[in-house]
C-alpha cells in the first residue's frame, strides 16, 4: 500500500467533542467502538474494484458501505475506525459528503476516524496496527464494509458483556445466523465454514472450512475437545457468517503476537481455538434465528443479497423505505420499486425489479429481476433478465441482456445479446449487432490500470474495450495455486463443474452438490440446495431424502472404480447396504450408478488418470471390475425400455458438465459399449434419441449429436433385419 501511516497528532481527527468529557476519562461502559475493514485484500470484484473500492459499489442503487454504517448505528455504536486500504481517498471523499461524516448534525456516531497502514498485506496486519495504535480500549464490533444486516445485538452484546465479565479470557462472540436446513441464497458457497460449539455454554470448540478443492475433505476434532471440553457439541456446517464478532482489545493483542495469521477466520480463529491450551482463550457463538445478515463478499453473494432485498428480507434496508436521505422509492404491485423521476413506456412489463430517477424504458421491454441504477436509457424492446445496470447505462433496441452486471456508462447497441455472467466494467461500450458469449469480462484497463487495445473483432468498430485478464488468476503463473477456493468466488455464475474437480470430493464434502443440476436454469449462484430442488429426476426422485443417498452411493461406486481389478460383489454389497439404510428408491439408484460410470469415464480422459481416448476410457470404466456391466444392467437400470431411457439421460445430464470436448464421444462410446455388452437394447437408445428430454438445453443437444453415427447405424440395422424378415 502506498498510503501512509497518520501520527497519533492525527488520531483526533474525524471526532465530534464529546457532552462534558474529559480527555483523561476512560470510556463507560456504554461507549460500543467498531472497526470497518473496507478493504478485504480480495479481488474477487475484479474488474470493477480496480477502478472504485468494493464498498462504494453500489448494491440496489446504494454503496455497499451505508449499509455497513446503517447496521451500527441501529446497534449503539459511537466509534468507528475505518481502514479502506485501496482507494482511501475516494472512500474518504464520499464520507466526508454524507451524513456519516462527523461535521453532519445528523451522524449519529461521535468518532468517524480512517485508518492508513503502510505497506498493509493483509487484514492480519492492519490489525497488529490497530494494536499498536491502541484506538481502541473496549468492546469493539469487528465488521466488514459489505456486510448488510438488520440484526439487532442488544442481547448478545448484554451475553458477551456479562462472560467478559465472569472472565477476561472470554475475549470473542461471533453473530452467526441460523442458516436452516433448506435452500437459502447467503449460505456458504465454495468455502463451507464449520463450527463445532458447545451445546450448553455456546463456547466455540473448532472451526475448520471445506472446499470442493481440497484433497482430504473429513473433519478432524482434536480429541481433546471430548475429553477436556465437552462432550455436548454440535458440529454445524448450516450457519450463515457475515463476520460480525464482538471483540475485547485482547483479541487485537492476540493478533499481534501471531504475525503468520492473515485472515480472521481461517488462520485466527482455527489457530486461536486450536492452541486453546496455551492461550488459554475462549471465543463465543451467539447462533440468532431471526434477522438478516450477509456479506457480499463476491459477487455471487452479491448477487444472492439483492435478491434477498427485491424479496424484502432485509428490511427496513429495503429501497422503498427509503432509508437514505437521498431516496424516494415506491413499491408496487408485482414487487416493483420505482424511484420518482423514473418512466416507464405504458406497455412495457417490469416485475421484481428496482429503478432508480432518471431512468427511461422504452416501448414492449420485458424487465424482471432487475436492478438498475440511475439515469439509464432503456430501449424499445429490450429484454432485461436477472440482471444489474448501475448509473448512466444505455441498452440500445431489441438487445437481450440476461443475467449479467453492467457498471456506470456502460453501453449496448442495438441487436446485441449478452449472455449469462458476462461483466462490463465502467464506460465499456460495445456496437451493434453483438453477441457475447456467457461470462465475457470486458473493460477498458486492464488489471494495472493501464488502457487496453480496443479489440474491434470481438465487440464491433464503436467499441472501446477489451476482455479482461486477471493475472491473479492465471495458470500459468507460477504463483497460481489449483487448490485456492476463492477462484470459485470469482465470477458471477457458481460453477464447479469446469473446474475438472475430483467428483469424489465433490460428492463427500456435501450431500447437497449435485453436478446433475442443469446450470443453465436459474438464478446467477444458485447455491446447490437450490440447484437440487429445481431439477427434478425425470419421474419422482424423492429429493427430500436423496441427496445423502447419492452422494454417499456416487463416492462408494467411484472408489471401487478406481480400485483397478477384481470383482464387483464388494461395491455392489456396500451399495445395496447404502439402498436399504436411506430407503432409495429405484429412481435414485438409477441416477447414482448412472452418475457414477459417467464421471468415471470423463475423469480417466484427463492426464491425471491416464489420458485415455473415449472408446478406451469407456470400455476401462465398464469393464476393468468383473461384474461392472452386470451391476449396471441389474441394478443400474433393473428394467426395459422406460428404465434404459432414464439411465441413458442420467447419464447424458451427468456428462453434460464435463468441460471437455470429448464429452459427446464418451457419450456415445458408453451407450456402443453398453449395447454390445447386451446390457441397453436397441429400444432403449432409440426410445431416449426420441426422447424430448434429450434435448432440454443446448449442452444436451451438443451432446446428443455426437450418438447420431451410433443411432443411425442401429435404425440401418433395424430396418435391414426388417427387410430380410420380410423376404424370408
Amino acid at each position: 500500500m502506498s498510503s501512509k501511516g497518520k501520527s497519533g497528532a492525527s488520531s483526533a481527527k474525524g471526532r465530534k467533542p464529546r457532552a462534558g468529557g474529559g480527555g483523561g476519562e476512560s470510556k463507560s461502559e456504554d461507549v460500543l467502538q467498531a472497526v470497518v475493514l473496507a478493504d478485504s485484500f480480495q479481488d474477487r470484484y475484479r474488474p470493477f474494484s480496480t477502478e472504485k473500492p468494493r464498498c462504494l459499489l453500489p448494491l440496489a442503487n446504494t454503496p455497499l458501505i451505508e449499509y455497513t454504517f446503517e447496521f451500527l448505528a441501529m446497534n449503539g455504536v459511537s466509534e468507528v475506525y475505518i481502514y479502506c486500504g485501496a482507494h482511501t481517498e475516494q472512500v474518504e471523499d464520499y464520507v466526508s459528503r454524507s451524513r456519516w461524516s462527523t461535521a453532519s448534525r445528523s451522524c449519529p456516531f461521535s468518532v468517524v476516524q480512517f485508518v492508513r497502514v503502510s505497506d498493509a498485506r493483509s487484514i492480519g496486519d492492519v490489525l497488529r496496527d490497530m494494536d499498536k495504535r491502541s484506538l481502541v480500549d473496549g468492546d469493539f464490533l469487528l465488521v466488514h464494509g459489505d456486510v448488510v444486516s438488520n440484526l439487532v445485538l442488544d442481547k448478545v452484546l448484554a451475553a458477551h458483556r456479562q462472560r467478559r465479565e465472569e472472565s477476561a479470557a472470554n475475549i470473542m462472540t461471533m453473530v452467526l445466523r441460523s442458516g436452516g436446513p433448506g435452500s437459502h441464497g447467503t449460505k456458504a458457497k465454495a468455502i463451507t465454514p464449520v463450527f463445532t460449539i458447545d451445546s450448553r455454554n455456546k463456547r466455540c470448540l473448532h472451526y475448520e472450512e471445506i472446499t470442493p478443492l481440497q484433497s482430504d475433505h473429513y473433519l478432524t476434532l482434536d480429541p481433546a475437545i471430548t475429553d477436556e471440553l465437552s462432550t455436548d457439541f454440535e458440529v454445524r456446517a448450516d450457519l450463515i457468517d457475515a463476520q460480525v464478532d464482538i471483540c475485547t482489545p485482547e483479541v487485537l493483542a492476540l493478533w499481534s503476537e501471531s504475525f503468520d495469521y492473515d485472515l480472521p477466520r481461517r488462520n485466527f480463529l482455527h489457530g486461536v481455538l486450536k492452541d486453546w491450551e496455551l492461550n488459554g482463550k475462549m471465543i463465543y457463538a451467539e447462533v440468532l434465528e431471526e434477522g438478516y445478515a450477509a456479506r457480499a463478499s463476491n459477487l455471487q453473494m452479491y448477487d444472492s443479497v439483492s435478491r434477498d432485498m427485491i424479496d424484502g428480507w432485509t428490511a427496513p434496508f429495503v429501497p422503498h423505505n427509503n432509508t437514505s436521505s437521498h431516496g424516494s422509492y415506491t413499491l408496487y404491485d408485482g414487487a416493483l420499486s420505482m424511484e420518482d423521476g423514473a418512466y416507464s413506456a405504458p406497455d412495457a412489463v417490469v416485475t421484481r425489479s428496482i429503478v432508480a430517477r432518471g431512468t427511461t424504458i422504452g416501448k414492449s421491454c420485458r424487465i424482471n429481476n432487475c436492478i438498475i441504477g440511475k439515469d439509464c436509457q432503456i430501449g424499445d424492446n429490450v429484454v432485461l433478465e436477472d440482471c444489474y445496470l448501475w448509473n448512466d447505462v444505455t441498452i440500445g433496441a431489441n438487445s437481450v441482456v440476461k443475467q449479467s452486471i453492467l457498471a456506470d456508462a456502460s453501453m449496448v447497441g442495438k441487436n446485441c445479446s449478452v449472455t449469462e455472467g458476462c461483466l462490463f466494467s465502467f464506460g465499456v461500450q460495445i456496437s451493434d449487432e453483438i453477441t457475447l458469449s456467457k461470462g465475457t469480462v470486458l473493460s477498458t484497463i486492464n488489471a494495472s490500470s493501464e488502457p487496453v487495445a480496443k479489440d474491434t473483432q470481438l465487440l464491433g468498430p464503436n467499441a472501446n474495450a477489451a476482455r479482461f485478464v486477471d493475472v491473479s488468476y492465471d495458470t500459468d503463473d507460477e504463483d497460481y495455486d489449483d487448490e485456492d477456493p476463492s477462484r470459485l468466488q470469482k465470477s458471477l455464475l457458481y460453477n464447479i463443474a469446469d473446474l475438472h474437480l475430483s467428483q469424489s470430493s465433490i460428492s463427500t464434502l456435501s450431500s447437497e452438490i449435485d453436478d446433475d443440476s442443469d446450470s443453465d436454469a436459474g438464478g446467477f449462484a444458485a447455491d446447490a440446495a437450490s440447484s437440487r430442488s429445481r431439477l427434478s429426476s425425470f419421474t419422482s426422485d424423492d429429493s427430500s431424502r436423496g441427496g445423502a443417498f447419492h452422494s454417499d452411493a456416487v463416492h462408494g461406486i467411484l472408489d471401487a472404480l478406481r480400485a483397478g481389478s477384481g470383482d464387483f460383489d464388494a461395491a455392489k454389497l456396500e451399495f445395496m447396504g447404502l439402498r436399504l439404510a436411506n430407503d432409495a428408491s429405484d429412481v435414485m439408484m438409477r441416477k447414482a450408478v448412472a452418475t457414477a460410470f459417467a464421471r468415471r469415464a470423463a475423469e480417466l480422459l484427463t492426464p491425471e488418470h491416464g489420458s485415455l481416448e473415449p472408446s478406451k476410457a469407456a470400455e476401462k470404466a465398464l469393464k476393468t471390475r468383473k461384474g461392472a456391466t452386470k451391476f449396471i444392467e441389474e441394478v443400474g437400470i433393473g428394467g426395459d425400455e422406460a428404465e434404459q431411457v432414464e439411465y441413458i439421460l442420467f447419464t447424458q445430464r451427468t456428462l453434460v458438465h464435463v468441460k471437455d470436448p470429448r464429452a459427446g464421444t464418451i457419450l456415445a462410446a458408453l451407450l456402443q459399449q453398453l449395447y454390445a455388452e447386451d446390457v441397453l437394447e436397441e429400444e432403449g437408445i432409440l426410445g431416449w434419441w426420441a426422447d424430448e428430454r434429450a434435448e432440454e438445453s443446448e449442452g444436451l443437444k451438443g451432446l446428443k449429436e455426437k450418438c447420431r453415427v451410433l443411432v443411425e447405424w442401429l435404425e440401418n440395422a433395424d430396418e435391414e433385419e426388417s427387410s430380410e424378415e420380410e423376404e424370408d
